[in-house]
Formats: structure tokens, C-alpha cells, sequence
């Protein structure tokens, strides 16, 4: 590694305030804001949407817009002043000494270029290597960032990569002119658990090879533990703790960053005995923010007359000269105080099946060229001999990565799409080869969804009210108009929504409101099976608890079958009953929680909880990075869907993996999995998530 041309800290921001002008009035996004980054070094920046983390960054890019200003203190980028640069000396030093890696890949990649032309034009511009050179430079780069079979991926064109190689060629790009400054901005919330923890570690891996200084901006607090050596928290325009990783996870001096981590699902945490503990209140908006601390009105220790009194400035931890906290109480309060539990909840009673799903398949039929049709037929294999079945009160919860077939299913039990073969159940009714406009009234409310993306699930020139009123009218409920608003002002309380919402059209609610209106809908039928798919992972982290949360409070009221789909196996570890795992279209294991989180696991699972990261620094946890993407559902390996990937395939003799889809086996009541591992195999598998003794 070269020796750093420059000594100091490679980022210095100094009392950064950032403001956007509107015709209205001047509104403040980053207040008071400092930080420091030395050569080397990981910072983590974490806070909800909304808290200035991008306006940070952009600060740094200095890439304001037109409307957006530093107003005060200052970014210094190896001891020079960012905003006294000409337009010239900005340009030399971005995307060759700064580089930015963006949340969507495709944003930074040019859809007409191949890959290689677009990764050689960086050392060409910035640096003015020759054609030679840097096509060999990407190539090298191409290679480090592990991508099979470099020269074909620079031959390729961006849509024939998959969402995390594209990420790998964004990565590889901020690269390829060695940056002293690497900055990331939520770069894996779209990806796969499993891609997100081989990116994590390439992206440490590269910071180690290169000596690149790396700003993380992120709302998983799990992955900064993992990636990073400090961290500082943001709420509302603020700086409001920062330290090292273990000083604020263990020792946290801000009743924000507490709030934080008690809303997050950690091993330990359980619906019934431990609920997680919602922030209450909204963040406010940016010229709406309180006298005082902004985050006062939603603190549990505010002191009237004292935390709304004029602007707070940031306090050093005694002790520990690298910790600050923006808090007048932090040296009054108890942080060992054991936490106050949200109410704890008697368990729901398992009842009846309600769904029972038999050897299910679905096949789509595709053209071998898809772009212009003809040519063979060639045929996706999306669900193949699915069986499991559902209970009354009970939450199913679907994990696998994208395009393991766990859509394609909820498609097909809604009646968007119909089965290949198989059948489905509903309380004892085929329902497997009726599409959803052939369905009765009754059918169609008994399962409803919930969708991931709160935002295109609301109809935008309708207003709240209205749009439960229409489910109610389609669903049958009540006999006149004023019955369906009664109840769809009942539905808005069970959702915990004011009823003045029912007046407001969706672009007045924030994400986690919406996704609230979207189960309230998903209810106006009093639904016996609610699909929920990933109804919160694009929401905030403090707005997650507060909607799981409610999912189970009514699931728990309204006696529902939740089958809820999600990646995020710490939110499936804490509401689920059951967990079924899919890959490539099989269920690779089906038990209670306890037994698919508890060894002997599917390979599969194993390498799953392995990838999940945990905002826990006494949480040791097994190493197991998946090789390679899943492969083609058009194009399945043969024999075990897994075995491509999979680490244990060495321990079965006789090529068995190769040749032979392995039979569902009964490792204990209710615990089937599917591989040919034998049980003394199985028997060697260790916990991959220990929890240290306290």
C-alpha cells in the first residue's frame, strides 16, 4: 500500500449547518454538525430518513443543487476548505480522490455501455491512463471485487448483471482511481441479506487492500457494528452522540440512541415476554423542529423549563474524550435501568387449519430469446412441491433470498396467478385454479396483502377515508354509506391513526402512516389470511416496531393468519410461530422458530442467519459467506437446488448433491428439511449466533 501523501485527518467537518431555500422560507437540514474521519478509518453516520445523513454527504460532494447552501462552519477535505474550491479543483478531486457509492447501482451505471468501457473511462479521465492500461486496471479491479468470469462481466451490459454484481461494479468504479475517500450511501438496503454480507466484506476487505477512509451512511445499525470503527448518530438535523462502535452500542449517552436500539429486534427479543418498545411520537419536520432539544417531545426523560431552553451543544463523556453526546440530563440518568416492558402479551391460541397447501407448482412458460420472442420454449420452475399448511392465530413467516419463488407464491394464493399443479386449500375449498376475477366477494376479503412499498399501494388522488370506504363498498360491509364510514373510522383506531386522517390525501402521511392505511385495508374485510411482504423493510427502523407491532395486536384481536415474507431473519426471529425457508423454489426447511434458529439447520439457513447483522457487540456469530448467486429458476442445477453454493456438499458421499434432489426428512416433530446430509452430520453443526455471557 502507498504511503499517504497527507498526514492528518483525511475529512474534517466543523459546525457544518446546511439549509435549502424554497420561496417560503429558508429551512435548516444539517445543524451544528462535526465529525472527523482519520486515514483509514470507518465512520458510521445512522438516524432515521429525514435526519440529514444524505445532506451530509452531499455536503461533502459539495452538490448541493441550487437551493441547497452551507450556511456555516466547514468541510475540510486533507486540511483544504471543500467550499473555496474553484469549479476546476472540484472536479479533479471528485470521483478521483472522493468517490460516492449510491443506494440504487443502476442510478451510476449508463444502461447503452458495457461495463467495461464505462469502468475504463475513470482512470482514462481522471488519471489519463492509456486504453491498455485501463482496460487492465478494470480488469484487475473487476477481479477484486469478485465477480465470476471478469472478462465477460466487461463485455456485458448492465442489465444482464444481477442487483448485487451491479453494486460490485459501482464499488469497483469509486474505486478504480483509489479514493482517499470512500463514501456510501445506504449501498445494500436493496440487495439480499447474503449479498449484503459479501458486499460488507468486500467493502472492508478493499478499505484494508487500499487504505481508503470510509464514510458508511446507514439505518442499520447491525451493518455499521460490522463495518465500522465509529459512529455518529443523527436526529433531525443533529449530530446527537458519537463515539467508538463499543463506546455507544455498550455505553450510550443519549436517550435517542437508547430509544434506537430498543426498538430493534435483538436475540433475546420476543413478542409476547419482551415486546420491542416503539419511539412514540413523529420526527418532526424540518421547520416544525421544537424549542430546545428536538428530540425532547419524544424523550422519556424531558424536563419541561430546562431540555426546551435554547440551543444544545455537544458534551464530552467524561472519561472518554472521543465520546460526545448532545444531552443536558446524559450525567442524571440511570442508563442501566432496566428497561420499562411494553405491555406483555398473553399468547394468541393456535386454532384450525386454515390454509393447507399441497405439492404446489408453478411453472411460466418463456421464450428461450425473450427480447424477440420464437426460438425454444424454455420453462421457470418459480415454486416447485410446495406443502406446508397454516393455522388459525398463526404467523408464518417465508424467508429466502430474491427469486426463491416466496412472490411467485403470495401471486398465486391471491389469484393473480394460477397453479401448475397442486392444490390449494383455503378452510377446505380449492381455490389453487381460480384467478382473482372469478373469485367470490368472500374469497377475495378472506386474503388480502400487504405490500412492501407503502408509497404505490395508495391510490394518490384519493383521500384516506375514501379509500378504506371503496374496500369496505367492494368487500360487501355495511348496508349504507354512513355504516361503511363508521366502521372505516374503527379501522383508522385499529390502525392507531387519528381520525382526522380520513381527510388527508396520501402525500400528507409519512411511509410508516401509509403502510398503516395499507393494513387497514388489508382489514376493512376482516381477512382470515393477511400476506404480508415485507411490509416493513422500507420502513425507518423506530417506525418498524411501532407497525409490527400492530400487525400482531390485531392479528391477536382479529384472530388472523399472518403469513409474513421478509429477508430480515432478526424481524422473523421475534414475531414468528413458524418458519418456512425457500430457495430456488423448493422449502428447504419447515419447524417452529426455536428449531429452524437452533442447530441441526439446512446449509441454507445456516449461511442465512450468518448474514444477518446484528447491532449486538456480545453477539458472536459463525462466518459464512455464499459464493456465487443463486442460480436461474430457467436454469436449475441438478440434483440439490444448493449444492452450487453450498459448504457442506464435500461431507455426502458419492456425488449424491450432483445427481439427486434429496427427500423432505422429519429431524424432530414439526422440523422437516430437505438434504442429504446424515443426521451425524447434521449432529456437528454448531450455533452460527452465540450470545456472549454476561
Amino acid at each position: 500500500m502507498a504511503k499517504p501523501d497527507y498526514e492528518g485527518p483525511i475529512l474534517e467537518i466543523d459546525k457544518l449547518s446546511i439549509s435549502f431555500f424554497t420561496r417560503l422560507r429558508e429551512i435548516p437540514a444539517v445543524m451544528d454538525f462535526s465529525i472527523t474521519v482519520q486515514p483509514g478509518e470507518a465512520v458510521g453516520l445512522v438516524g432515521e430518513s429525514g435526519c440529514g445523513k444524505s445532506t451530509v454527504a452531499l455536503g461533502v460532494m459539495q452538490d448541493l443543487g441550487k437551493n441547497g447552501a452551507v450556511v456555516g462552519g466547514s468541510i475540510k477535505f486533507k486540511g483544504r476548505d471543500l467550499s473555496k474550491m474553484s469549479a476546476d479543483e472540484l472536479r479533479g478531486i471528485r470521483g478521483s480522490e472522493i468517490a460516492m457509492i449510491y443506494q440504487e447501482p443502476m442510478a451510476s451505471l449508463n444502461p447503452a455501455m458495457k461495463i467495461g468501457k464505462q469502468l475504463m473511462e475513470v482512470p482514462m479521465i481522471h488519471q489519463g491512463l492509456g486504453k491498455e492500461e485501463a482496460r487492465a486496471r478494470a480488469l484487475q479491479v473487476v477481479t477484486d471485487v469478485k465477480l465470476p468470469d471478469p472478462v465477460r462481466i466487461l463485455n456485458s451490459f448492465p442489465h444482464q448483471l444481477s442487483g448485487g454484481q451491479q453494486q460490485r461494479i459501482v464499488i469497483a468504479m469509486a474505486l478504480m482511481s483509489e479514493p482517499a475517500l470512500l463514501i456510501l450511501d445506504e449501498p445494500t438496503t436493496a440487495l439480499d441479506v447474503t449479498v449484503e454480507a459479501a458486499i460488507v466484506e468486500l467493502v472492508k476487505d478493499l478499505g484494508r487492500k487500499y487504505g481508503t477512509s470510509m464514510l458508511f451512511i446507514s439505518h442499520n445499525l447491525g451493518l455499521v457494528l460490522e463495518t465500522c470503527d465509529r459512529i455518529c448518530v443523527m436526529y433531525s438535523g443533529e449530530a446527537v452522540e458519537r463515539g467508538s462502535i463499543k463506546a455507544v452500542f455498550d455505553e450510550m449517552q443519549h436517550p435517542y440512541t437508547q430509544a434506537l436500539f430498543r426498538s430493534i429486534p435483538l436475540p433475546g427479543a420476543d413478542k409476547n415476554s419482551h415486546p420491542l418498545v416503539a419511539i412514540p411520537g413523529n420526527f418532526p419536520l424540518p421547520h416544525e423542529r421544537p424549542e430546545g432539544c428536538n428530540f425532547g417531545p419524544r424523550c422519556d426523560y424531558f424536563e419541561e423549563g430546562r431540555c426546551d431552553q435554547g440551543d444544545l451543544s455537544m458534551n464530552p463523556v467524561p472519561g472518554d474524550d472521543r465520546h460526545h453526546t448532545r444531552c443536558l440530563k446524559f450525567t442524571e440518568i440511570d442508563w442501566n435501568a432496566p428497561i420499562t416492558l411494553g405491555e406483555q402479551k398473553e399468547k394468541a391460541e393456535v386454532g384450525e387449519v386454515v390454509l393447507k397447501i399441497n405439492n404446489l407448482k408453478k411453472y411460466y412458460e418463456v421464450a428461450a430469446n425473450a427480447m424477440f420472442g420464437g426460438g425454444d420454449k424454455k420453462v421457470v420452475k418459480a415454486n416447485e412441491t410446495l406443502t406446508f399448511e397454516a393455522r388459525e392465530s398463526e404467523t408464518l413467516a417465508i424467508v429466502g433470498e430474491s427469486g426463491c419463488g416466496k412472490s411467485t407464491f403470495a401471486k398465486v394464493l391471491m389469484g393473480l396467478e394460477t397453479a401448475t399443479e397442486g392444490e390449494i386449500l383455503l378452510d377446505g375449498r380449492n381455490i389453487e385454479h381460480i384467478p382473482i376475477e372469478k373469485r367470490d366477494t368472500k374469497t377475495i376479503s378472506d386474503i388480502q396483502m400487504v405490500f412492501q412499498n407503502p408509497f404505490d399501494t395508495l391510490n394518490p388522488s384519493m383521500s384516506v377515508g375514501r379509500q378504506i370506504v371503496r374496500a369496505l363498498e367492494v368487500f360487501g360491509i355495511g348496508n349504507s354509506e354512513a355504516a361503511r364510514k363508521a366502521r372505516m373510522l374503527e379501522l383508522l383506531d385499529l390502525v392507531k391513526l387519528p381520525r382526522a386522517f380520513a381527510e388527508r390525501m396520501p402525500r400528507q402521511l409519512s411511509g410508516g402512516q401509509k403502510q398503516r392505511v395499507g393494513i387497514a385495508r388489508a382489514f376493512a374485510g376482516g381477512a382470515r389470511i393477511v400476506v404480508a411482504d415485507e411490509p416493513v423493510s422500507a420502513l425507518d427502523v423506530s417506525v418498524q416496531a411501532a407497525v409490527t407491532d400492530l400487525l400482531m395486536e390485531i392479528q391477536r384481536n382479529e384472530k388472523t393468519t399472518l403469513l409474513f415474507i421478509s429477508h430480515d431473519l432478526s424481524i422473523v426471529r421475534y414475531l414468528s410461530d413458524r418458519v418456512m425457508v425457500m430457495y430456488l423454489g423448493h422449502v428447504v426447511e419447515l419447524g417452529s422458530t426455536d428449531q429452524v434458529f437452533s442447530p441441526p439447520y439446512h446449509p441454507y439457513t445456516e449461511a442465512l442467519l450468518s448474514a444477518v447483522p446484528i447491532a449486538d457487540t456480545s453477539v458472536e456469530k459463525k462466518h459464512i459467506v455464499l459464493e456465487g448467486d443463486i442460480p436461474s429458476a430457467m436454469n436449475p442445477p441438478p440434483g440439490c437446488p444448493f449444492q452450487t453454493r453450498c459448504g457442506w456438499k464435500s461431507k455426502v458421499p458419492g456425488g449424491l448433491c450432483d445427481t439427486e434432489v434429496p427427500p423432505v426428512r422429519d429431524l424432530a416433530a414439526g422440523h422437516q428439511i430437505k438434504c442429504h446430509l446424515s443426521d451425524e452430520r447434521l449432529a456437528e453443526m454448531e450455533p452460527v449466533i452465540k450470545v456472549a455471557a454476561e
